[in-house]
Parts: C-alpha cells; structure tokens; sequence
C-alpha cells in the first residue's frame, strides 16, 4: 500500500438516468484533476427518485451505469467505486448493488446492499427500500489493492450495523467504503458520528461518498460527503453542495494509529 488520495464525491441525482452520468463524470474528472486515484460515487449515483420510474428503467440503468463506471475508469486511469445502483434480480425486484471498478475497467468487488431502509422517521416520510430491492445474502469483499490497500464495501444504511464493519475489519480491510443516499432529517443528527465511530473502532479510513440536496418534492439527502482517518478525524467534507470531499490516505498513519491504539488485537469476543 502507498500513499495516495481519494476523493468521496457529492452529487443531486434525479430520475434522468443520463443527466446523472453527467454530472458524474464532471466530477470524477474534477477529483482526477485534483489527484485522486481513488474515487467513490454515492448510492443511487445514477437514478434517484420516483420508484416505479426505476423498477421500469432498471436493466437500462443496470446497463448503462456498469459501462459508465468500466469507461470513466480507463479513461482516468482510477480505480472507481459506484456506489449503488439497481440491478435486476428476475422477480420484479433489484439488488442496490455497489461496484468497485479498477483502472484497467476490470470489476475487483461487487456488493449487494443487505440491510435495507425500511423506516418511518418522526418527519413524517417513510421509506420502504424492501418494496423494490431484494437484500443480498453475502457479507461485503475486501479487495486487496497492492497500491490501494484492503479496501472493504458497504452501502448507506448498513452504517448503522457495526458487525458489518468488524467482519471487513477482520478481512483485513485498511479502508471501508460508504457510499450514501442520507436522508437530511437523520444526516443532520447521526451522519458524522456514525462514520467517526465506524473508523475509530475498526481503526480505518472511512471513504463515504454521499447525496445531497433535493431530488424531487419529498426526497432530500444530507451530504457532507467525508473522510474519515483510523483516529476519527475529518479530512474533507464536500458540504452543502454538489462537489468532491479528497484527503490523502497514509499507510503510515494506518500504522501509527493502530500501533498508539491496538484495539483489534485486544478483540476477546471475535
């Protein structure tokens, strides 16, 4: 592993499928620009909105989006993680499938999202992810990068599970991965000190792409795409706006911080 940067990028995607690949790559282009060699895009990256508007795009948008990311990877010469979009299952429903793509435009990793957003917020919304998207049975990969590091997959609302995170941990896993579509109400008061506490006890960088903003008259996503590093501290926040959050990531702090705290060593009940 060396010492690179990665960029977490924040978008306001919408129900037009190539209107988001748009502004996708402007800002993979914009990260790249900047140095990243790493570059995550957030859940529902390529369609947000209207659910049946999606269930009817899905093999288009599953199609288009795997493309996009293999394309903008050679292109740029970057490893890129797309992280979440709808692929077709066979029984009217999808897996939110997050892909990790590397420069080369080879898939490395492939993750479908277990935990589901099933939730009714004190805002009055409710969210039902289980009426369209089928929960994956697998436990997220680890793929190990010779460049990169380990880096471990995990989508939004698994945030939330930390068993998750200490399975990607005891993988090896150098650097997790959290691509989300936030709701504001609950991104307001939990975003932050879920990545914080995910970094903290894993002792990892935190890469977590992020939503923001208004997508359509009732959907609204927090973003303050960030990362994180293994002692909690924030990097980079992208904000309020659309853009790019980019750190660098330093095996060195890696080691340090997990020689200062060896909490994964000291793990009794495993």
């Amino acid at each position: 592993m060396k010492s690179y940067l990665a960029a977490a990028v924040q978008m306001t995607s919408v129900t037009d499928l190539h209107k988001n690949l748009a502004q996708a790559e402007e800002l993979i282009e914009l990260a790249v620009r900047r140095g990243a060699e790493l570059v995550g895009l957030p859940e529902n990256f390529s369609f947000l909105g209207d659910e049946a508007a999606k269930m009817a795009q899905a093999e288009q948008i599953a199609r288009e989006s795997e493309k996009f990311l293999r394309v903008m990877a050679q292109r740029f010469q970057v490893s890129i993680l797309g992280g979440g979009f709808p692929m077709p299952v066979g029984n009217g429903k999808v897996y939110n499938t997050a892909l990790l793509i590397d420069a080369n435009g080879q898939e490395q990793a492939r993750y479908e999202k277990v935990h589901l957003f099933d939730v009714n917020l004190p805002d009055g919304n409710t969210y039902q992810e289980s009426g369209t998207v089928m929960a994956g049975i697998r436990m997220p990969p680890v793929y190990a990068s010779q460049h990169l590091g380990n880096l471990g997959l995990s989508v939004c609302y698994d945030v939330r599970f930390p068993e998750l995170y200490r399975h990607l941990s005891r993988m090896g896993a150098d650097v997790l991965f959290v691509p989300a579509a936030f709701t504001a109400y609950t991104g307001k008061d939990h975003w932050q000190v879920l990545l914080q506490a995910r970094a903290i006890e894993n002792t990892c960088y935190i890469i977590a792409p992020a939503q923001v903003g208004k997508h359509n008259s009732i959907r609204q996503s927090h973003g303050h795409a960030m990362i994180v590093d293994p002692w909690g501290v924030i990097l980079a926040d992208a904000g309020d706006t659309p853009g790019v959050a980019i750190a660098a990531i330093e095996p060195s702090r890696l080691e340090q911080v997990r020689r200062q705290m060896p909490c994964l060593q000291h793990r009794v009940f495993v």
